[in-house]
C-alpha cells in the first residue's frame, strides 16, 4: 500500500513550521497550528490531516474543541495519549492567557472587562459554577475563587462562605458569578433570590455586592447594568 506524502515532502512554504518562521504564528490556520502540536503523524496520514479530525471533534471551534477531554480527543485514529495531553495543555494555556491579568480589574468602567475575565473562567464548565471576584476600597481585584459546583442546571452557594472569604481578604466589595452551561443568560428567579440574600448581609458587614454577572458561550449578563442591584 502506498503511504501518503509527509508534510516534510511538501513545498517548504506549505510547512506548517516553515510557514509559522516565515510569516509569524497569526499566518496559520488552525489546523495548521494544532499539526505543530501534533507533531508527526501516521504511515497514512499527516499531522494536519490529523489536525483537521480533531477540529472536528469541536465543530471546527476552539472554544469548543477546548471543552474536550483526553479521552474525547483520542477518539481520532492517531491522536494517542501523549497528543492529547500537548493538545489539552497548549488550549488550557490559551484559556488561561485571557485571564493572566485580573490585578487590571477594576469596575469603574462598568462590566465589560470583568464580563470578558469570568466569561473566559467559567464558560467551558460543562456544569454550573458558582464564584466570587473580591475587591478592595478601589475596586481593584484581589482574589477570584470557585464556591462551589453542582449539576447541569444548578448548584447552591453558601452566602456564609462568600462573606468569610470577604473578611479573610479584607475585600469591601464583591463581583458574583455563574456559568448557564445551556448557554440562556436570563437570570433565574432563584439567581435574583440569592442575589438579594448576598446583597442584604453583605450589608452587616459594610461589603457592597457590585454585581451578580452570569456568563455562557453567548456572552455575559450583568445584573448592575440591567439595573437589578
Amino acid at each position: 500500500m502506498k503511504t501518503k506524502n509527509t508534510i516534510k515532502d511538501w513545498a517548504e512554504d506549505d510547512r506548517p513550521r516553515e510557514k509559522l518562521l516565515a510569516r509569524g504564528p497569526q499566518s496559520l490556520s488552525n489546523s495548521e497550528l494544532l499539526a505543530i502540536l501534533i507533531h508527526n503523524g501516521t504511515p497514512q496520514r499527516t499531522a494536519l490531516d490529523l489536525a483537521k479530525e480533531v477540529l472536528e471533534l469541536g465543530s471546527n471551534y476552539l472554544s469548543d474543541l477546548g471543552k474536550l477531554t483526553i479521552a474525547e480527543l483520542m477518539q481520532v485514529k492517531g491522536i494517542g495519549e501523549a497528543k492529547a495531553v500537548t493538545l489539552s495543555a497548549a488550549l488550557e494555556l490559551g484559556r488561561r492567557r485571557q485571564t493572566d491579568k485580573p490585578a487590571r480589574l477594576q469596575m469603574a468602567a462598568g462590566s465589560k472587562h470583568i464580563g470578558e475575565y469570568l466569561q473566559a473562567k467559567l464558560k467551558d464548565y460543562l456544569y454550573e459554577v458558582f464564584a466570587a471576584v473580591y475587591l478592595n476600597q478601589n475596586n481593584h481585584f484581589i482574589h477570584y475563587e470557585v464556591i462551589s459546583a453542582g449539576g447541569i442546571t444548578g448548584t447552591v452557594a453558601d452566602p456564609r462562605i462568600i462573606l468569610k472569604r470577604a473578611l479573610e481578604k479584607n475585600a469591601v466589595g464583591i463581583i458574583l458569578a455563574h456559568n448557564h452551561p445551556s448557554g440562556n443568560l436570563s437570570p433565574s428567579r432563584a439567581d435574583e433570590f440569592l442575589t438579594n440574600k448576598i446583597k442584604e448581609a453583605a450589608k452587616f458587614l459594610d461589603i457592597k455586592v457590585m454585581d451578580h454577572i452570569i456568563v455562557s458561550d453567548m456572552g455575559y449578563y450583568s445584573f448592575a447594568d440591567e439595573g437589578l442591584l
